[in-house]
């Protein structure tokens, strides 16, 4: 890569502004083989990648007052599964390394399902093709999906098991006072205070 006296960048001899140029209307037909075990296993593999969390339940072994110990690979040994115990703080500070920063997602549609407009084009083209209406948006609460998912029911009391809670809000550490998520617009993930002596309610 060789920099001009004019800002000019050349690359192996050819000007790299006249190449991009030169390719950016031209049409690209992208040639992928075919799986060797069908569709099923690449959707299985991105599915690994897209819809994971940082650490599964069934990873997590024991959970006490003051640490929380889990399963994990090292690679570096073979890949053979040992055991980590963290304190709370430390499991909570790796974890949170794994929040995507605001308006960063992993799957970015693009075409007839980008975001913008996407419900009022789905309907045209269902329209055109004589096609049903699609499906309303179903909104389904944490609690249904944890209900659906283990089979607990995380609105019955845990001290009476009888009474339901209901929710009302949720509060995080943002630096060093318990806050609303709701009222917080930070571009990444909150910061962490370890200091709890100084924690305020305002």
């Amino acid at each position: 890569m060789q920099m001009l006296g004019d800002g000019d960048l050349l690359f192996e001899g050819i000007d790299v502004a006249t190449a991009i140029d030169a390719v950016r209307y031209k049409k690209w037909n992208v040639y992928a083989k075919a799986p060797f075990a069908g569709p099923a296993q690449i959707i299985e593999y991105l599915g690994r990648y897209t819809h994971k969390v940082a650490i599964t339940a069934h990873r997590i072994k024991e959970i006490t007052d003051q640490t929380i110990t889990f399963k994990y690979k090292d690679y570096a040994d073979k890949s053979k599964v040992k055991e980590m115990t963290l304190s709370h703080a430390e499991f909570a500070r790796r974890f949170e390394q794994h929040i995507l920063p605001h308006r960063y997602v992993k799957i970015r549609h693009s075409g007839y399902l980008s975001h913008r407009g996407k419900t009022a084009r789905l309907e045209r083209l269902h329209q055109q093709m004589h096609l049903p209406p699609p499906m309303p948006k179903v909104s389904i609460s944490t609690a249904l999906r944890e209900l659906i998912k283990t089979g607990v029911d995380i609105t019955i009391c845990p001290v009476c098991k009888r009474g339901k809670l209901i929710y009302e809000n949720t509060l995080i550490l943002y630096d060093g006072i318990l806050r609303d998520v709701i009222t917080l617009h930070n571009r990444g993930s909150p910061k962490i205070n370890l200091n709890y002596s100084q924690i305020s309610t305002k």
